[in-house]
């Protein structure tokens, strides 16, 4: 059995927590490819040393004098490594990062240096091979991860490596510069490392015990999500649900491999188990709740709409040609609502319902702005009767004016639209309808 552990910024914040992640790996021999973060917050004013790497090399671009925050940097890993007694230095390391500092080695080569750094320090704790993600994971020319190289090179590597510490966050570009993922990118080192291994588990240690089912800054400790499909979770990382990274599914997805949401300070707990299908029946009718405030909604009226042959793709050629795009399209016989980011639109409003009127000639048009969207989601949702009834019910219970419905084909999810200032409210209305009352 081969397992690929992937271990957040605040789980290798300190020397106190790199203790706990040794424990966690010694624990289980099936623990063999270890994905480091940079070391995050040591406690709530604590700054990231990514953010500090960002900081650091934005004063060397500037021509400014960095020297004292790139020692600041080094001395927050130099407590790790006094704090876990090593034998180590990293004087050389930090002597290279000067000099690619002072020479403008870019951005994504600065933010790199916090999971690379950490990553030696990890392999020497551990007593594993150090393997530098820029010899095995690769971008193409345009700056696109290329998976297929990535995992023909990095499947050879790691079949000749019994235990291996890879850092994520980056890879190379073909010409041997830096490139890295979006942030939180480390989940995607980790999904193509499990990938290039063919491992039976990926697990994902952080500091939260799994998902829950919605947000617990909008409601008091809501329950946790025990088993979750990869087609759930995409629905809610989406909008707005942010334990992992959203792009860490794909790698794992196509081979099937189940990830594991873990808790470094917590490791007893079951966490949450992502996988690509289950028959086990979920514990509750919805699987989770998510959302996301700043939406606009542009709303058309055409008599005899639905007649008009290209009549959508000519109102959705309008938002291509000013370059947004939609997110939500419910329809009528005579109406149609295109929902879009508020904030990417406002400055092309009126161009949007020029072109509007041009392309389609409404008999109607307006625009609704602050709209929050919020998605129901749940596999349990296909063989529930009344679902969207009880949803509907617990909202007008609390006066919540629906301002769309927005229901899949699959079954799988239902979006509505609220007013902003209903946004919290709603939530807590749709979760105490499904959850709280099943105990």
């Amino acid at each position: 059995m081969k397992k690929v552990v992937k271990f957040g910024g605040s789980s290798l914040a300190s020397a106190e927590q790199f203790n706990k992640v040794k424990s966690i790996i010694t624990a289980d021999p099936h623990r063999r490819y270890v994905i480091p973060s940079a070391p995050g917050k040591r406690f709530s004013d604590d700054t990231k040393v990514t953010d500090m790497l960002y900081d650091c090399y934005d004063t060397a671009v500037n021509g400014k004098n960095f020297e004292e925050k790139l020692d600041k940097i080094h001395a927050r890993y130099q407590e790790i490594i006094d704090g876990l007694h090593l034998n180590l230095s990293l004087d050389e390391e930090f002597e290279k990062i000067f000099e690619y500092f002072q020479n403008g080695a870019g951005v994504n080569y600065a933010a790199s240096r916090g999971e690379y750094l950490n990553g030696i320090i990890m392999a020497h704790y551990l007593g594993f091979d150090f393997i530098d993600a820029a010899e095995v994971i690769f971008f193409d020319e345009n700056g696109e991860f290329d998976s297929e190289k990535t995992n023909n090179i990095l499947s050879m590597r790691l079949e000749k490596t019994e235990h291996a510490v890879i850092p994520g966050f980056y890879g190379a570009m073909p010409n041997g510069t830096i490139k890295t993922f979006s942030r939180g990118g480390s989940d995607i080192t980790g999904s193509i490392v499990a990938r290039a291994v063919k491992a039976d588990l990926y697990e994902n240690w952080t500091d939260v015990s799994g998902f829950l089912v919605t947000d617990p800054r909008i409601v008091e400790n809501p329950e946790p999500i025990e088993i979750i499909t990869y087609r759930e979770l995409r629905e809610l990382a989406y909008m707005g649900a942010s334990v992992l990274h959203d792009e860490a599914i794909f790698p794992v997805r196509r081979e099937g491999i189940p990830i594991n949401i873990k808790n470094t300070n917590d490791p007893s707990a079951p966490g949450t188990l992502i996988v690509e299908s289950t028959c086990k029946k979920p514990k509750y009718t919805i699987t989770g709740i998510a959302g996301k405030k700043g939406f606009a909604s542009v709303n058309l009226e055409k008599d005899r709409m639905n007649t008009e042959i290209g009549f959508g793709r000519r109102v959705l050629s309008v938002f291509e040609e000013n370059g947004l795009s939609f997110e939500h399209i419910p329809s009528g016989i005579d109406t149609m609502s295109v929902f879009v980011q508020q904030f990417d639109f406002e400055e092309k409003e009126q161009k949007i319902l020029a072109g509007l009127h041009r392309n389609v000639d409404p008999d109607f048009l307006e625009i609704h702005s602050n709209i929050a969207l919020i998605a129901v989601v749940g596999r349990g949702m296909k063989s529930t009767e009344g679902t969207a009834g009880k949803l509907f019910t617990a909202l007008a219970k609390e006066d919540i004016n629906i301002r769309m419905i927005d229901q899949g084909s699959s079954e799988l999810n239902i979006i509505i639209g609220v007013n902003e200032k209903d946004f919290e409210k709603a939530i807590k209305a749709i979760y105490h309808a499904f959850i709280t009352v099943t105990h």
